[in-house]
């Protein structure tokens, strides 16, 4: 059945923004201008030029500029900048043209992101809470272990020991007067921690 471009729906989306539904499933957010602007209401039809020039400019160039204010601010990796967008209900292509625009000109970089978080942290966290957290942000293992290897030549991978002895002193941990629950408690904190059994056991 061919599809006919007939908005089937114009609901509330956050101030000023609505979302619009075209042949019976949900398209795009616009502006309530925008409405106007593409004469968009509810049982009519919206042209095809009408509709080409929403998807392939207004939400690209949309998408760019969210991008670009959210980088102001802070780093993102190229997942978290997807995720984003996401929650604005942009169409999936405007998406990826936002991410291939910002990515062209370095403004997200995720190698580069990968370093600077592992040489940030690496005096504070364990390579496990590391390599956790990373992967929280879309960094896959490939290229953690790469930027660890490669770019790193491995002078940044933590020594994890100091760092456990740090917590032992910040939570007031006395080995010599532990007993076996307190051990058990301190080695699962640890271990959450994302250091390596082997080095709490040895250090508890």
């Amino acid at each position: 059945m061919q599809q006919e471009n007939i908005v089937t729906g114009i609901t509330a989306f956050s101030k000023g923004r609505c979302k619009i539904e075209i042949d019976g499933r949900f398209r795009f957010v616009l502006y309530k201008g925008e409405l106007r602007t593409y004469h968009i209401k509810e049982g009519e039809r919206l042209s095809d030029d009408f509709l080409k020039e929403i998807l392939s400019e207004v939400l690209p160039k949309r998408a760019k500029l969210r991008s670009m204010n959210l980088l102001k601010g802070r780093e993102y990796t190229e997942y978290q900048i997807r995720e984003k967008l996401k929650q604005g209900l942009y169409p999936e292509e405007a998406i990826d043209e936002a991410v291939e625009y910002v990515k062209s000109y370095r403004y997200i970089d995720d190698r580069r992101y990968t370093k600077d978080y592992i040489v940030y942290y690496s005096e504070s966290r364990s390579r496990g809470r590391i390599e956790q957290d990373l992967l929280r942000r879309g960094i896959g293992k490939e290229l953690i272990r790469a930027v660890y290897e490669e770019d790193l030549g491995g002078e940044k991978l933590p020594d994890e020991m100091p760092l456990i002895e740090k917590w032992l002193e910040k939570k007031n941990y006395d080995r010599e007067s532990a007993d076996y629950r307190e051990r058990q408690k301190m080695g699962a904190f640890l271990y959450r921690k994302g250091f390596s059994l082997d080095n709490i056991e040895k250090i508890l």
